[in-house]
């Protein structure tokens, strides 16, 4: 009697860890790519606009859907492997984060599983898909026209220090990006009669180097150009900022929001958001190649009017009239 409710017991576990399996194993699996480095708090990151973007489509992380993340902390090196692993694993999906970097790994990893990208400057150009409104292929997502942006923040920074001569521009020189932003920047510094040279960072220690050479260069503000390292480290930014006296202007908001003097970028909460419920409809059953990629349509112009203040700045009336935000 003992051995056949001791197999009956056998079997009833052994039938429920199937049932288990077998509902783990029907979750999608989703897998993140991304140069940054992960969040201090998890929870950020599940309450972060790609997991609401797919919360709006019924998908919930830990309930219906797995999410495998893949953190690059900043090494555009590491970004091959890590996508390969995803597409060993053969996750549902990909989501990539950080630029064309990480879209172009996870690209190069597979043709089959389905990607959608954020923060590209160029998709088309990069070769991520066919054209915009038609991606063909696997791959679609987001844009940020962050190129196109970079001359409108030299225009706001030169109305900001109107007497300036020379404007320093901040890189990362292992952004494979770097050549094309430098380029349109150049011309815009050149229309505009400033001098632009060029400080390089790819470490904490070198920007604390380029940021101890503005004297020297006798530099009257600092152009940041987008990089997910430089982006990482908005709060390093702003204090060197601050400490070496420069007025700076970033394409993230987080910048002015940690004491850094302007802003003005798309607003990628919305089109991460947005990318979420691509991610959802992809899941879904719909293919990349009929979701047309999107372009940024918001901007925001963010000031801090307490590190203007430090700084001896007056705002121009005319961006504080176009300001979405002024911090005081």
């Amino acid at each position: 009697m003992r051995r056949r409710k001791l197999l009956f017991v056998l079997a009833t576990g052994m039938t429920g860890a199937r049932a288990v399996r077998a509902q783990q194993k029907a979750m999608p699996v989703v897998g993140f790519l991304s140069v940054f480095s992960p969040p201090a708090n998890p929870d950020d990151l599940v309450r972060g606009p790609i997991h609401q973007g797919m919360s709006e489509m019924g998908f919930v992380e830990g309930q219906n859907v797995i999410w495998e993340y893949r953190w690059a902390e900043g090494h555009y090196d590491r970004l091959p492997a890590l996508a390969a692993d995803l597409a060993s694993r053969q996750v549902d999906l990909i989501v990539t984060l950080g630029g064309s970097t990480p879209a172009l790994a996870a690209k190069n990893a597979t043709s089959t599983i389905p990607i959608v990208f954020t923060d590209v400057a160029d998709p088309v150009g990069y070769g991520l898909v066919a054209s915009l409104a038609r991606p063909g292929g696997n791959l679609t997502g987001f844009g940020s026209l962050s190129r196109e942006m970079a001359p409108k923040r030299l225009e706001l920074l030169c109305e900001l220090v109107s007497r300036a001569t020379v404007i320093a521009l901040l890189v990362n020189p292992d952004n494979v990006r770097v050549e094309g932003y430098m380029g349109t920047t150049r011309e815009a510094a050149r229309a505009k009669g400033v001098q632009l040279p060029v400080l390089k960072a790819r470490t904490e220690s070198e920007l604390e180097i380029a940021f101890a050479s503005l004297g020297q260069l006798q530099a009257g503000g600092l152009l940041l150009l987008p990089d997910p390292f430089l982006n990482s480290r908005s709060g390093q930014l702003a204090a060197l900022a601050s400490r070496y006296a420069i007025p700076a202007i970033s394409e993230l908001r987080q910048f002015a929001a940690a004491g850094g003097l302007i802003s003005y970028g798309a607003n990628y909460n919305a089109l991460a958001r947005q990318a979420g419920i691509y991610v959802g409809r992809i899941l879904k059953g719909e293919k990349p190649a009929d979701l047309p990629v999107q372009q940024p349509t918001t901007f925001e112009l963010v000031v801090n009017l307490n590190t203007a203040k430090a700084l001896g700045l007056t705002i121009p009336p005319s961006i504080l009239a176009r300001a979405d935000e002024v911090i005081e």
